[in-house]
């Protein structure tokens, strides 16, 4: 008689082996968090390049520059006006420079969190 069947507990070579779920569970996860650490890197990216462009007095009328402005605008909109200093240039950094770093400490972290389940 022999022993080395299904029945017995053995897996048979021609039989194709069982997926590991939890490794393709683990990819998507991998995949998920380093999306979320993308979009939270260009948004904050954007941020900080229209802090840039203001402080450097950047032609407000270039194509360019008005996209980087109307993202970051867009961006920032919830935090408009947090701070109102009479310094415009420590405004601008302050009210889209916190923007950028909220998006960067919750995108980042939620993508620790995925990648540690």
């Amino acid at each position: 008689m022999n022993n080395t069947g299904p029945a017995s507990g053995y897996q048979s070579y021609d039989q194709p082996p069982v997926p590991d779920h939890s490794a393709r569970n683990q990819a998507a996860a991998r995949r998920t968090a380093v999306t979320l650490c993308t979009i939270a890197d260009v948004a904050a990216g954007l941020l900080a390049l229209w802090i840039v462009l203001y402080l450097l007095d950047a032609n407000q009328a270039n194509p360019f520059v008005e996209f980087v402005h109307g993202a970051a605008d867009w961006l920032s909109g919830w935090a408009q006006d947090i701070f109102t200093m009479d310094t415009e240039g420590l405004r601008v950094i302050l009210n889209y420079g916190l923007p950028a770093i909220i998006y960067l400490l919750i995108g980042h972290g939620i993508a620790a969190r995925i990648n540690r389940t």
